[in-house]
């Protein structure tokens, strides 16, 4: 009987944690930075204002490895200097995480984030508004 409870409580400790992570597969964090999404960051390159909190995360990106525009709190990471993988954010977001009140806060301020970067996903957290 321990042991079917040990073998029960085991199984249930991986899949919690296996649906804790993106997508819900076991994910192995790539890199991780944090952003200041400035005003610059939510407006595309040709000056249209976007409304969707992953373009505005891949638009920060953009000025930060094409364009060299990095906000004071802007940390580089190693996975969206490629156009390519830019072009997965909203993707990676539908596949990962970030909460409503997150995602309201990057459409409607200008908030510090932290951004952790999965193979197939990315997880969002508000750090400060």
């Amino acid at each position: 009987m321990r042991r079917l409870i040990a073998c029960v409580a085991g199984a249930f400790a991986i899949a919690l944690f296996v649906l804790a992570t993106p997508g819900g597969a076991l994910a192995q964090e790539l890199d991780r930075y944090q952003a200041r999404l400035s005003p610059a960051d939510h407006y595309n390159s040709r000056g249209q204002r976007l409304q969707d909190a992953a373009a505005i995360i891949r638009q920060d990106r953009a000025n930060v490895h094409r364009f060299g525009k990095r906000d004071p709190e802007d940390q580089l990471d190693a996975y969206f200097g490629s156009k390519a993988n830019r072009g997965r954010m909203e993707a990676m977001l539908r596949n990962g995480s970030a909460d409503p009140g997150v995602r309201s806060a990057i459409v409607n301020g200008t908030p510090l984030i932290e951004v952790i970067i999965y193979q197939n996903a990315v997880s969002v957290f508000l750090i400060a508004p």
